[in-house]
């Protein structure tokens, strides 16, 4: 009843229906198809009781404070709390916006009017908390690796050789694993929607991530990376994240060891899954081959020769040398 009272005014009055953002987020999370979805939800949960009942007229930086000032500080299972980055509580509010925006632009109500008249600026925060990405030492990678559990160090040991996003890690699945016979090996081609610059991905397999790959095999049906016979949609758990400060580094941490090899600007992109104008998933088997070679000489066997790169910081904290796998 009360649903056709606001129909009513809106084909009377020109009243515009009223939503709130939980309504608005609901059909966001819906509809939404990229990658990222599910840390979506994540920061959404987080804003649901600042500002879920509110009216999407209301939702603007005056509404939203307390949920900045608040989300800086979170309070874990142990009563603890930890400061949260501002990079973090920007994803938030890059939620908040997007969806602000498409109600103000796409979503249309029965009478053809838009949910929102307009979209109120959200800015973000100055991240001027931003931590430098740099790459592990083998001696800090052997330490994390120790700390974690074996099916989450068998996924870091396969992100720091294959430079994967966690979610690719998380996601990876045998269906896409494309064999290559002539070179007694295989590569995996991740589709543009499981990826977060939404282009497929090539990811080149080196020795030890091929290691890991045949240990996985049989283990789980559709997914190469799972626990306890389920696949896992984030790498999670007390371990994993207390050690996330070096986990975040095993992306860069790949790519400044192919970097300290030797291996060109190109070869880097493609290995990294980066963005490029070439098309990154069509290869000859020459070329191939020469990223397989490329991606084996950051594996680090004992006896190889190792290079060892000069990080330079601020004028304020020492210099800290690391080494990295040369071939």
């Amino acid at each position: 009843m009360h649903r056709l009272e606001k129909i009513r005014q809106a084909e009377i009055y020109g009243v515009r229906q009223k939503r709130t953002f939980r309504e608005a987020a609901t059909r966001y999370l819906k509809e939404a198809t990229k990658a990222t979805l599910c840390e979506d939800a994540r920061q959404l949960k987080y804003l649901d009781p600042y500002i879920g009942d509110l009216p999407l007229e209301a939702v603007h930086m005056g509404t939203l404070q307390q949920f900045i000032e608040e989300r800086k500080f979170q309070r874990g299972k142990d009563s603890g709390t930890r400061l949260v980055r501002k990079r973090t509580i920007n994803c938030a509010l890059q939620t908040v916006r997007h969806i602000l925006n498409l109600s103000a632009s796409e979503w249309m109500d029965e009478r053809g009017e838009t949910w929102l008249p307009h979209t109120p600026k959200i800015r973000l925060l100055e991240e001027n908390d931003k931590k430098e990405p740099y790459p592990l030492s083998w001696e800090e990678q052997a330490r994390l690796f120790a700390e974690l559990p074996a099916y989450l160090a068998k996924m870091a040991l396969f992100k720091v050789n294959t430079g994967t996003r966690d979610q690719e890690v998380c996601n990876l699945r045998w269906e896409w694993e494309q064999p290559i016979p002539e070179l007694n090996t295989s590569v995996f081609i991740v589709p543009a929607y499981a990826v977060k610059n939404r282009t497929d991905r090539l990811v080149v397999l080196n020795r030890l991530a091929r290691a890991v790959v045949q240990e996985m095999r049989g283990v789980h049906p559709t997914h190469v990376f799972s626990h306890k016979g389920r696949p896992l949609y984030r790498m999670h758990g007390t371990v994993w994240k207390n050690a996330r400060k070096r986990a975040h580094d095993l992306k860069h941490t790949f790519g400044r060891r192919l970097r300290a090899a030797g291996v060109n600007f190109e070869d880097r992109q493609d290995l990294l899954g980066h963005k490029s104008k070439r098309i990154t998933t069509h290869y000859s088997m020459p070329e191939l081959e020469n990223l397989i070679e490329a991606a084996n000489k950051v594996c680090g066997q004992p006896g190889h020769k190792m290079a060892t790169m000069t990080i330079l910081k601020k004028k304020t904290a020492p210099i800290r040398a690391v080494n990295l796998a040369a071939s």
